[in-house]
């Protein structure tokens, strides 16, 4: 049996594998599309101002210190990158939410056995509206004074440097956030007990949420992870309430 922190590509594979099956694959198409279109005005805009972003973060050497250049660049890059990912990831999934909540329910009809092919209802997804954003502000609420936080450790010299690291593993627990939010709030969980299971489960959430994390970073590969992602989670939320039979390890 694998560690609890390597868990995280079994669910993400068992995730993917089922929102391409065809009981599942109308409630992807949607979501993607959406975040497809997103997806590429960001990059557009990003790219634009892609270089003017770096060298704002990146600190002022004096001259005899400017070899270091050569080596913070890469860490500035990843940093951009990261900052980047999570404007695109916080837009997306706030547009997605009711999607991902209604996806992962149907996630669980199906591994239960109790529908191969669940109808997608328009009428049930817009029942879910108003919860499922309600719970996407709430996670924004947890994010943004951290993020915050970080953002302001980016910009003072030598400390900038642990910057990237930590926005790599706030990235990771982020994403367990986000994506076991969805599953919770389907069984009525509220926040601070689903906070708490987390913290209960952190080598395992951080796991998921690393690779996750790392596959999200992949441009357009992202645009069908986020669906497997939120399958995934429900997966893992299921296991972990027996739910259903143990994943093969």
């Amino acid at each position: 049996m694998s560690p609890p922190v390597l868990s995280g590509p079994r669910y993400l594979r068992e995730g993917l594998r089922l929102v391409l099956s065809p009981g599942l694959r109308l409630f992807v198409i949607i979501p993607v599309t959406i975040n497809l279109l997103l997806f590429a005005g960001l990059v557009y805009f990003a790219v634009s101002q892609f270089r003017g972003w770096v060298e704002g973060l990146m600190p002022s050497l004096p001259a005899w210190l400017a070899f270091l250049e050569y080596l913070l660049w890469p860490l500035f890059v990843l940093l951009v990158l990261v900052m980047v990912f999570f404007t695109f990831t916080l837009v997306a999934n706030l547009i997605a939410a009711p999607f991902n909540g209604f996806l992962s329910e149907k996630v669980e009809v199906m591994v239960r056995g109790d529908d191969a092919a669940p109808p997608f209802r328009w009428a049930e997804l817009l029942a879910m509206l108003p919860r499922t954003i309600g719970r996407e502000l709430r996670k924004l609420g947890y994010f943004l004074p951290r993020a915050a936080a970080l953002l302001v450790l980016s910009f003072i010299p030598v400390l900038n440097l642990l910057a990237a690291p930590l926005w790599l593993l706030f990235g990771a627990w982020m994403m367990a956030v986000q994506y076991i939010d969805y599953p919770a709030d389907n069984h009525k969980m509220g926040w601070n007990e689903m906070m708490g299971w987390l913290r209960q489960r952190r080598m395992r959430s951080l796991g998921f949420g690393a690779v996750t994390y790392a596959a999200l970073l992949v441009p357009l590969v992202n645009l069908l992870i986020m669906p497997a992602a939120v399958a995934a989670a429900t997966l893992m939320w299921m296991e972990e309430h027996d739910q259903r039979p143990r994943l093969v390890h």
